[in-house]
């Protein structure tokens, strides 16, 4: 089987939650690590995503520790679209008072 990691850094502007981490975190760059295995037996190179892990402030603000995380790809699409839906908010609000 083989299997490969992906690493990418994603921004949140504003404090978020992510379903299964039990505490809100806050607004920065964050590593997110995903694993893919590949299909064996097709024709094409093809595969599947494995497992999805953030890197996070380890909880009690203990300064430079950090904690990886398991995540579902699909709970951090749904913080990542929060956050810009906030994003967009905070721009109307300050059109809205020019």
């Amino acid at each position: 089987m083989t299997i490969r990691s992906r690493r990418e850094t994603v921004t949140f502007r504003h404090p978020f939650r992510i379903h299964g981490i039990d505490r809100v975190l806050p607004a920065g760059h964050y590593d997110v690590v995903t694993d893919e295995e590949m299909i064996e037996g097709l024709s094409f190179p093809c595969w599947r995503r494995v497992a999805t892990m953030i890197t996070v402030p380890a909880e009690g603000g203990r300064g430079g520790i950090t904690e990886m995380l398991s995540i579902g790809s699909v709970d951090l699409a749904d913080a990542q679209a929060a956050d810009a839906q906030a994003a967009q908010a905070s721009v109307a609000q300050s059109v809205s008072h020019d």
